[in-house]
């Protein structure tokens, strides 16, 4: 008797991990960027978020983006926004940082 052969598995093609641009093109990307909905990026764009356009397409810079939400958050660096691959650990220390430099000092009664 003969033995069947087993068929041959297919391979899948090895996913490429997605490369973050530093431009983002269309109000989607720019939203899903600022972990908002597409309205409030648009009525942010309007008070003065730096986006461009390009033909029919609205294009922003991430680098950009968190400039401009330090500056209305107030503070003198740029905002970080998380992603699912960043360390945040650096971030934390140099916030942290930040704030106990310009924090005075309480005298203790």
């Amino acid at each position: 008797m003969k033995k069947k052969q087993k068929a041959a598995k297919k391979s899948r093609r090895a996913t490429k991990p997605k490369v973050q641009n530093e431009r983002l093109k269309g109000w989607r990307e720019i939203a899903s960027f600022l972990g908002q909905p597409v309205a409030v990026s648009q009525r942010w764009a309007r008070s003065g978020m730096p986006v461009t356009r390009e033909g029919r397409f609205m294009y922003a810079s991430r680098d950009g983006l968190s400039r401009y939400l330090g500056r209305e958050a107030g503070l003198d660096l740029p905002v970080h926004i998380a992603t699912a691959n960043m360390d945040l650990s650096s971030d934390l220390r140099r916030a942290l940082s930040y704030e106990r430099s310009g924090r005075k000092v309480r005298k203790r009664r």
